[in-house]
């Protein structure tokens, strides 16, 4: 038996916009969580969001641009580009002790038969680290 793995963005679930059956894992992926993210998902796993300085440069990055007359979403997807975000993500994936412990603990529960879904904060328009994650799980997964 084998499960699943998705993603989603936390304010799609708040507002019901999310395709969910009900009987998904919600798995947070978020560094520094708030409280209403906490009370939105069943766990958070912060070993998978981004280290701290590769989120802090890119949000500086994005805020220069957004000075400079970028809109917020394009501001923070050119940031994304400009400071290699999908890069060092992945490097994080790898070099990470914490973070791979992380990924091959989803991944056993996935092939144990969970369903899985990734939660962040950012919406559909905005690049996120949780799609480099999904496509990270589903390549493992499939090699199995």
């Amino acid at each position: 038996m084998s499960g699943a793995v998705s993603d989603t963005y936390v304010a799609a679930i708040q507002h019901d916009l999310a395709d969910l059956a009900g009987d998904e894992t919600l798995v947070g992926v978020v560094r520094q969580p708030t409280g209403w993210f906490h009370a939105a998902v069943d766990e958070n796993v912060p070993e998978l969001g981004p280290p701290a300085d590769l989120l802090d440069e890119t949000k500086q990055r994005a805020e220069d641009l957004q000075l400079q007359g970028l809109c917020e979403e394009g501001a923070h997807n050119a940031a994304w580009d400009e400071t290699d975000f999908a890069d060092r993500y992945r490097t994080h994936l790898d070099e990470s002790e914490a973070a791979k412990r992380a990924v091959d603990d989803l991944c056993a529960r996935v092939r144990d038969g969970e369903t899985v879904v990734l939660v962040c904060f950012e919406g559909e328009r905005k690049r996120c680290h949780r799609t480099l994650l999904r496509e990270r799980l589903r390549s493992r997964l499939e090699r199995y």
